[in-house]
């Protein structure tokens, strides 16, 4: 029987087309103020224990809006090319 994390999409497979094409240690930092890790763990949805780990609704709003500032950040760089 698959666990409910096993059915649950994690926020890197939702993210897929983008995980090479940003920093994420640096959004990590900026965004949240955290380490890189603690986004990985979130990211990979466990923790360095092997425990499920997820963003809270707060920082999954968060990251949402930290997504959605750096494509107008990326459509601003490119509407100067």
């Amino acid at each position: 029987m698959k666990t409910e994390q096993n059915k649950k999409q994690t926020m890197k497979s939702k993210l897929y087309d983008l995980i090479v094409a940003i920093s994420w240690a640096d959004l990590s930092r900026t965004y949240f103020g955290k380490s890189s890790s603690w986004l990985y763990q979130r990211m990979e949805g466990v923790n360095n224990e092997g425990n499920p780990i997820d963003f809270t609704p707060e920082e999954a709003e968060r990251l949402k809006g930290a997504l959605v500032d750096l494509s107008e950040r990326i459509r601003r760089a490119a509407d100067n090319i």
